[in-house]
């Protein structure tokens, strides 16, 4: 997850902020059918500016024609609005609604413990067997579904490498099935589908079902490459510091969509806000 990981979890408690539920009062809905889809599937295209509103939407800065924004926030008016989807982890403020609902579905060490991502304090959906994953698709379904009815473009489902601080529970392969059950459901509900960093499935994106890439700090770890050309530069690009901004802008700021935020990905008029583009 790289330096966002502590990011949000300021940003995740503000009313903008990721929940399992948009009420949080009460759990998803009980409808497993997706929605018909109303347009064909539609990937973002490579010219598109962008902005990463995750932690609390806000106007489009001038000339931004992409947003992402949490499942909870409706989106932009006249944009590309990709939904942002915590799918692999447990948001902190949900845990409760997961040990009395479907505590089977968190992953435990051998003495019952949670695994928990220990930056996010995100307990790890336990995804290790097909029956589970199975189960778990249709609990997420149900908000990419929400998604696509609110009139998002896109899904961003998050911490695809869940498998790497899982103690050695779940492998690469697990994390694999579930995101093709994702990126199949997404699909059906005439959503296109981002793979969210995790260069190592890169050789998988097209028995996943990936359509881009949104990528942090790519500039940061000399990345950005094996996605621009895994994507034919079909990629959104969040930098979090000057340095590796001013990097990735002078390496790719002519092919990709590139952009500046600050660590908490505050809304705009909060202070400590930052948003700058190539």
């Amino acid at each position: 997850m790289g330096v966002l990981a502590l990011a949000l979890t300021a940003a995740g408690c503000s009313d903008g902020g990721r929940s399992e539920d948009s009420d949080r009062t009460r759990p998803p809905s009980s409808s497993t059918a997706p929605p018909a889809p109303d347009r064909a599937v539609e990937a973002p295209t490579a010219d598109m500016a962008f902005d990463y509103q995750i932690g609390g939407p806000y106007p489009l800065p001038a000339g931004v024609r992409a947003v992402a924004r949490d499942r909870t926030a409706p989106p932009a008016k006249g944009a590309y609005n990709v939904c942002y989807v915590n799918t692999f982890q447990a948001q902190p403020d949900a845990v409760g609604w997961w040990r009395k609902n479907h505590p089977e579905l968190l992953l435990r060490d051998a003495d019952g413990e949670l695994i928990v991502d220990e930056d996010w304090d995100e307990p790890l959906l336990d995804i290790s067997t097909a029956a589970k994953r199975t189960e778990l698709a249709a609990i997420v379904g149900r908000w990419i579904d929400g998604c696509a009815r609110s009139g998002y473009q896109a899904l961003e489902p998050d911490n695809l490498d869940s498998y790497e601080r899982s103690d050695g529970r779940l492998d690469k392969d697990d994390n694999i099935a579930f995101a093709r059950l994702l990126a199949a459901r997404a699909h059906r509900a005439g959503l296109a589908i981002g793979q969210k960093n995790t260069t190592e499935l890169l050789p998988e994106r097209a028995s996943i079902g990936f359509d881009f890439a949104v990528v942090e700090e790519c500039g940061r770890y000399d990345e950005c490459a094996e996605y621009a050309e895994a994507y034919r530069d079909r990629v959104f690009v969040i930098e979090y510091s000057d340095a590796d901004f001013r990097k990735a802008c002078a390496a790719w700021g002519g092919r990709l969509s590139i952009v500046s935020r600050d660590l908490d990905v505050r809304p705009a008029g909060e202070e400590g806000y930052a948003f700058r583009r190539c």
